[in-house]
């Protein structure tokens, strides 16, 4: 129930400066302070909560920019603060789904409180016995995203080759080592010899290579797949995806899950091997994951027993406080972090 002793705290909040072009900096937000008060407006259905845990997150970067056409997120609203999936408690609720004490997910402000009146978007955390940041990561946004691409996009086979480009981040780690339990052939690629060390070492690929270090990015796919690829799980595009399609098989799959490598560009490159698609008849699909959270409970009974019976790995690149927050998203765009970058709150 919404309540009528209501009282004012300070609230540090990450407060989005303007429009961004070029590579963003941590100039582009502004930690201030501000008050709120502590309650939910009658009538509302509005959820308040106490941030925990903040996800950075790569398509973060494209609500930089005023988007000229329909997207699945907005634009960043200048002189607010930005917004992005998070890990909370509940302190007041007007929804009849939550209550108070509750733990949730989903999408937040970048502040210490939220008042949350979309709560209908938010998943109640009905397992607190995994670290609660796993629910911005692994059982969050970036684990179901592995899960969909892998099994319901690219509808993979026992034995089949498959490739993954940014492969250490929040999503590429996760789907390799699920691609490795159904039984294929991994391969993937990083930017640094820590983050290959940490594909073959921690994750379990049976392959992987740092594209900076490649002076022919073919010969290294070649020297990877003699056979050639049957998945390529993509989250990097431009000159990776158009060596990629050089190399696919017949009948091979891509799952276009994001395009890091663009997000920065005023000018996006240029995809020049496309008639592989027709020759070798590749099929390549762009997908959300929000069209997959219908799925949500599937995900966890598969992937909860496989966290617990240590079949899975995970790592986390923690950012402690709200005021390291701008520095820890600017720092996916450059490969700072290694793993699922995570914002602890307070």
């Amino acid at each position: 129930m919404a309540s009528e002793n209501v009282e004012e705290v300070r609230n540090k909040q990450v407060i989005f400066r303007g429009y961004v072009s070029g590579s963003p900096e941590e100039t582009d937000m502004e930690v201030r302070e501000s008050t709120v008060t502590l309650g939910v407006p009658e009538g509302s259905g509005g959820v308040l909560v106490k941030n925990l845990y903040l996800s950075c997150d790569p398509y973060m970067r494209l609500r930089m920019r005023k988007l000229d056409l329909p997207s699945y997120r907005d634009s960043f609203e200048p002189g607010s603060p930005i917004t992005g999936y998070g890990v909370a408690r509940v302190l007041e609720s007007g929804h009849p789904n939550f209550k108070k004490g509750d733990l949730v997910w989903g999408m937040t402000g970048w502040e210490q409180y939220s008042l949350i009146t979309v709560p209908e978007t938010c998943f109640k955390i009905e397992h607190s016995d995994v670290p609660l940041s796993y629910y911005i990561g692994l059982l969050g946004m970036p684990g179901m995203t592995a899960y969909a691409g892998f099994f319901e996009v690219c509808s993979p086979k026992k034995g089949e080759t498959v490739f993954i480009s940014a492969a250490s981040g929040a999503v590429g780690q996760l789907v390799g080592q699920f691609a490795k339990l159904f039984g294929c052939y991994v391969v993937g690629s990083a930017g640094s010899k820590e983050k290959v060390d940490l594909l073959k070492n921690k994750f379990g690929f049976d392959n992987a290579f740092n594209y900076k270090e490649e002076l022919d990015l073919d010969a290294a796919l070649k020297r990877c797949f003699p056979k050639g690829i049957d998945i390529y799980f993509e989250n990097v595009g431009g000159k990776m995806l158009n060596t990629v399609l050089l190399n696919m098989k017949l009948h091979g799959r891509i799952a276009v899950c994001g395009m890091i490598s663009q997000y920065n560009l005023e000018q996006p490159e240029g995809v020049h091997n496309l008639m592989n698609l027709i020759l070798k008849r590749v099929r390549m699909e762009g997908f959300l994951v929000t069209d997959y959270y219908h799925l949500y409970p599937k995900f966890l009974e598969t992937v909860l027993p496989q966290i617990k019976e240590g079949k899975i790995e995970y790592v986390e690149d923690i950012a402690e406080g709200l005021e390291k927050g701008p520095a820890a998203l600017v720092g996916l765009f450059s490969g700072r972090n290694v793993g699922k970058q995570v914002v602890v709150v307070s």
